[in-house]
């Protein structure tokens, strides 16, 4: 099979360096890497060895299916799910000694069964008690229990034989934004929470509250237990953030790069790609890239003035992102020749495209950029 002319680096050494780093920031806090999302669109596997290997202690996903497939390539170290499973999956999370969050009773209730061997595929009688962690919504308002009610939540846990409580934990709504004063307000409630159990004589192994960027701007938050995520593929959780000196260190992870499939001339005043939007002022080589929105390009990068690097320098895309396919307008350049590598996001020369520039450009966050990039891209590991 013909390769694709288009593909995405990832750079392992990158991951273990920024796992590394995360980790000495957050000292003596562990290090959880955040894997969730096919490691936001890098590859779950090998981010998680490589992290692993860099310093992280714990990794964590989403659903139940992306904490099987570590499993299933070996890897044995701590994996928390982010949300509560459903009941009917409880059963996997047992046999696969994942770490579920719970905030209902009737988690703490599946979960239980679970292990007793009620739910099918349970780790069944006489299993060691599953690890589970309490979650408290102290402001996210997506999911956990209330502060008034993890208590409750917390002591079911601690009173069914079957489960351990390992650990209790909440998510910051704004920590990117470091000006904004509700991430204070969630700390003195999650705070509240830890104090209230400490005088029912509870104290979780871990308590843990912050995200990449709760890691960055908010040290006193860091507890026993850091999850990153975005910071982890060497990028910073804002705009906001990224000037802070324990961003300036981290390196990034992914690169997308293409190869020019095809370049012709086009006159002055013709127009290129679907709605003939952008009428060239000047004759043009226009060079043809095999990447489109299929791939993750955004639409609206060729409508907002996003730019390539060819031969180190920007180029401006010449019209609308189609579905497999670009073009670029290159100028009077008779230099480009189809073969020629082309960067999408990473560095050419001395020029840099970043995922937070496509954010900028599209109106999104670089988080979605990276998720987005299309599972017919292939990754070459390095």
């Amino acid at each position: 099979m013909a390769a694709r002319r288009a593909w995405a680096e990832v750079d392992l050494g990158a991951v273990r360096h920024n796992a590394s780093l995360l980790a000495e920031l957050a000292a003596p806090a562990g290090l959880c890497a955040v894997v969730k999302a096919e490691a936001y669109g890098h590859g779950s596997v090998a981010v998680s060895e490589a992290a692993l290997e860099g310093g992280a202690t714990w990794l964590a996903v989403a659903i139940v299916e992306e904490g099987a497939v570590l499993r299933d390539h070996g890897i044995e170290a701590p994996i928390l799910l982010l949300s509560e499973p459903p009941a009917t999956a409880m059963g996997d999370v047992a046999a696969l000694r994942l770490t579920p969050t719970i905030y209902t009773q009737g988690g703490v209730e599946a979960a239980a069964k679970a292990v007793a061997g009620g739910s099918a595929g349970g780790a069944g009688v006489g299993s060691p008690p599953l690890d589970v962690h309490v979650k408290v919504d102290t402001g996210m308002h997506r999911v956990g229990a209330s502060p008034e009610g993890a208590p409750a939540v917390v002591q079911a846990v601690v009173d069914r034989p079957e489960l351990n409580l390992g650990g209790l934990w909440t998510h910051f709504a704004v920590a990117d934004d470091p000006g904004n004063p509700f991430t204070d307000t969630q700390c003195a409630r999650f705070d509240a929470v830890v104090a209230r159990l400490a005088e029912q004589g509870v104290r979780p192994p871990l308590v843990h509250a912050c995200n990449s960027a709760g890691t960055i701007a908010h040290p006193v938050a860091h507890h026993d237990l850091v999850r990153c995520g975005i910071a982890l593929y060497g990028v910073a959780p804002s705009l906001a953030l990224a000037a802070m000196q324990q961003v300036e260190g981290l390196r990034p992870v992914l690169s997308l790069r293409a190869r020019v499939s095809y370049v012709r001339e086009v006159g002055a005043g013709e127009a290129v790609s679907y709605g003939l939007r952008r009428p060239l002022e000047r004759p043009s080589h226009i060079a043809t890239v095999p990447v489109g929105y299929a791939d993750g390009v955004p639409w609206r990068l060729g409508t907002s003035g996003g730019d390539v690097l060819i031969g180190g320098r920007r180029r401006p895309l010449a019209g609308a992102v189609t579905m497999d396919q670009i073009m670029v307008d290159c100028g009077d350049d008779e230099g480009v020749l189809p073969g020629d590598e082309v960067v999408l996001i990473g560095r050419q020369g001395a020029e840099h495209i970043t995922a937070w520039e496509w954010a900028t450009h599209v109106g999104t966050i670089a988080y979605e950029v990276l998720c987005g990039i299309g599972p017919r891209v292939p990754k070459v590991y390095g």
